[in-house]
């Protein structure tokens, strides 16, 4: 087969040099457009998806760039031949380079005469080896003398194949330049047979694809990098749910509690996961019947998300279900919550209301720490209970909270939620679609009906944060 440098093609452009320019201009088309989608792509690379995309666009330009460069050597033809064979090597002329860094010249080829011993190299191979553009080309006995040590016994079997066996040259190496930066060398080639079988020559093209390893590589550990991210959400959200199922009351059905005597309160409450979210909150809800016979009835919400969240809320309820039970009162038991949050050591901030109903005289004691007021529904009307002095949990050392008392009767129905239980909407906002429900709670028939008008009319409207329910209807 010919030398790709032989002297005999001619130096006009190919046949359909129109077609490979409608080629050129659809690849820097398509280039441009992936740049344009590249540069509006959101994100600052603290996201590890957004990093991994990034990695990708930035491989993809490299790909067409290269596209580009081999298109455009197609459509101009072979480089000219530096010498004729066999002309003194005295009188040799060096090889003219491409501008440095442009996309040519990270393609070079050569040819090694086996009979004469002498070798052709083009501009752009002395430009990726870094090599005097004046000093002779090395053989194929002297190349090996750039290439890394660990990867000469490839270079060697590859060439060797070659020379002996006639196979095609396809692997890559490593090059030291004279400036002490190592490259990666992509190189293909084949052996020219003479008449009797023998191989005469060899050619080979010889590419620089140092860039495009570095992107596959920063690719892959961007993608490696993503996928263990993922996994450890995965993980994370997995350990907070099971935590959050083994400190919440079950939240399918009503809840029960073990009464003594004649049921006073009807129960139920919903979750309401986030939708934009895979960690778990910090919400929580709990009913919890007391040992002199009164009900605690508490929601709350802890900023943040994650395992760390969901162990916090775990510690504040197990802190609100043992004071409740030692009989401390709601306004006291939140003051005792927020020097909790004020010692713990990672700082956080954090909502609640704190009820507790006395049966016997159908008396509703409770508090709140910067926490919606309950909501409370009479004969087809509701209207929010006036809230008693209250900050944040957490925001203040030695805060005190006050407490509020309401008398109920049979068939009112109290309302307990969260924060991001009507989402897109401010807290009076909230509280007047909550209200607007009034008329057809005033029908239902128990608790779990009125949980599930509730998620009817809001479950399926996209949260940014978890939320939940709790209902508490007076049967007695």
């Amino acid at each position: 087969m010919p030398s790709h440098l032989s002297a005999d093609r001619p130096a006009a452009q190919p046949s359909g040099s129109g077609s490979v320019d409608a080629l050129i201009s659809q690849a820097r088309r398509l280039k441009g457009d992936v740049d344009a989608v590249r540069r509006d792509a959101p994100g600052d690379g603290s996201d590890p998806q957004e990093r991994w995309q990034r990695a990708l666009y930035d491989l993809a330009l490299h790909q067409l760039s290269d596209l580009d460069a081999h298109l455009a050597q197609l459509r101009d033809g072979p480089p000219p031949v530096p010498s004729e064979p066999g002309a003194p090597t005295a009188a040799r002329t060096a090889p003219p380079a491409p501008r440095r860094g442009s996309l040519l010249s990270r393609v070079g080829s050569a040819e090694w005469n086996l009979l004469t011993d002498e070798a052709s190299w083009s501009g752009e191979l002395y430009q990726i080896l870094g090599r005097d553009p004046a000093a002779p080309p090395l053989t194929l006995d002297e190349l090996p003398s750039l290439v890394l040590d660990e990867d000469r016994p490839g270079l060697t079997a590859m060439v060797t194949d070659c020379l002996v066996d006639a196979k095609r040259i396809d692997g890559e190496f490593r090059v030291v330049r004279p400036d002490g930066a190592t490259r990666t060398v992509h190189m293909m080639g084949e052996p020219v047979l003479d008449a009797d079988g023998s191989t005469a020559s060899m050619w080979a093209v010889l590419r620089d694809v140092s860039e495009l390893r570095r992107s596959e590589r920063v690719v892959s550990e961007t993608r490696d990098s993503l996928q263990r991210h993922r996994q450890r959400t995965q993980s994370e959200r997995r350990l907070a749910v099971e935590l959050q199922e083994a400190v919440l009351p079950p939240w399918r059905g009503s809840l029960r509690l073990p009464h003594r005597g004649t049921e006073t309160l009807d129960l139920a409450a919903h979750s309401l996961p986030s939708s934009t979210s895979t960690l778990i909150g910090g919400d929580w809800y709990d009913a919890l019947q007391l040992a002199d016979g009164d009900t605690l009835l508490s929601v709350g919400d802890l900023t943040g998300h994650g395992v760390a969240v969901a162990s916090g809320m775990a510690t504040l309820l197990g802190a609100v279900r043992g004071m409740a039970m030692a009989g401390t009162q709601p306004g006291q038991l939140m003051s005792l919550l927020n020097q909790l949050l004020d010692a713990t050591v990672q700082p956080a901030l954090g909502s609640a209301v704190c009820c507790r109903y006395r049966p016997t005289t159908r008396t509703l004691v409770w508090a709140q720490a910067g926490h919606p007021a309950p909501l409370l529904f009479r004969d087809g009307t509701g209207r929010r209970l006036d809230s008693p002095d209250g900050v944040l949990l957490g925001a203040t050392s030695g805060a005190v909270y006050a407490q509020a008392e309401e008398t109920l009767e049979p068939g009112d129905l109290l309302l307990l939620h969260t924060d991001g239980l009507v989402p897109g909407r401010d807290n009076a906002d909230a509280v007047h679609q909550l209200l607007g429900l009034a008329p057809r709670f005033g029908g239902a028939r128990t608790a779990q009906d009125c949980v599930r008008m509730v998620v009817e009319e809001f479950g399926e409207t996209e949260r940014e944060d978890d939320a939940c329910v709790l209902v508490a209807k007076v049967t007695s």
